[in-house]
Parts: structure tokens; sequence; C-alpha cells
């Protein structure tokens, strides 16, 4: 999948030390929102997960993962995920991160586009879903540019890596509105 400026990649071995970069950099602003960040600061690390990546690919489970790599120069960006929430729907959930120095440049819902594209013709989705944190304004505004309505509120849904208690909104689209 591409547009002008990115492609969006299967998961791959060769991108671990870019990956392994792209964590290293962002670190301070991902573990704000992302769980995992502290347990992908190795490159063995970081491996081991794109390994289990590239099975769930495989074989349809869990999560389809993709990098988000820039055409003009190759490097990678981010990633972008569908979680697979119900095949028997189907029903998927859209997860992201951004490299801290490409965050603000269109990236993001770039490949939102691209990814619910195929969610919708490829793999028949009835709905797409984005979750956030309630207080991730940018990832709300992401999900608001992209044209996904706002749902609901889950209260005291989850808690961030701080340990705080916080709230989970919902946006969605729907198979039969595209």
């Amino acid at each position: 999948m591409e547009s002008k400026r990115i492609k969006l990649v299967k998961p791959s071995l060769t991108i671990v030390p870019q990956m392994f970069e792209a964590i290293i950099e962002s670190q301070k602003e991902l573990s704000v929102y992302l769980p995992w960040v502290p347990f992908s600061l190795t490159e063995d690390a970081v491996k081991t997960n794109a390994e289990k990546a590239i099975e769930n690919f495989e074989s349809f489970k869990e999560e389809l993962r993709f990098s988000i790599i820039c055409k003009h120069t190759e490097r990678l960006l981010g990633v972008i995920g569908l979680m697979i929430t119900d095949k028997s729907v189907p029903y998927f959930e859209i997860g992201y991160w951004l490299r801290t120095s490409e965050v603000g440049k269109g990236y993001i819902t770039e490949a939102i586009g691209l990814l619910e594209q195929y969610a919708f013709a490829e793999l028949d989705a009835k709905r797409v879903e984005i979750r956030a944190a309630e207080s991730n304004i940018k990832s709300r505004a992401v999900a608001e540019r992209c044209g996904y309505q706002f749902e609901l509120t889950l209260q005291n849904a989850c808690r961030l890596p701080s340990g705080q208690l916080s709230n989970t909104v919902i946006y969605a689209k729907l198979g039969d509105e595209i």
C-alpha cells in the first residue's frame, strides 16, 4: 500500500535497526501512552517483537502491523497496525505511533487512509475503531481529522504507564459509511 509520500510495509527483520532507533528517539513521548515502550529499549527486544509481528501477519491473528516508510528516503517514520478485534464481523482497531522527529507532517493521517482503505476493501471490514486515552489530544485530533465519529467514553477503562487511571475514548467508521 502506498501514497505519494509513504508506503506501508509488512513486518520484516530488516527494519529492526531503524525501529530500535525510532523507539529510542521517541521513548519519552511514546512512553506517556504506550505501555510496551520500557520493554522495547534493546535491539534484541525489538527483534523479538518483530518476529511476533511477522508470525501474526502470516497467520492473520492478533494484529496486522505495518512499518510506515518514507518513499523518498526509505526512512522508517513509524508503525501502524490493525488489531483484529473480531474476525466474524470483521471488526478492527487501528493503532499507530510516529517517531518524534516526524510528528506534525501528516504522515499518520496518510497512513490511516491507506490502512482503512485496505480494511474496508480487502478485508471487508464492517467496523474500524481508533481508541485513545481521553487526555491524548493529538490522537483524538487524528481520529477526527480522518473522519472517525466519536462514539463514547469508557470511564476508568485503562491505566496509563504513569499509573494514573484514565478514560478511553472510542472513534469509529462503519463499512456502510464508506
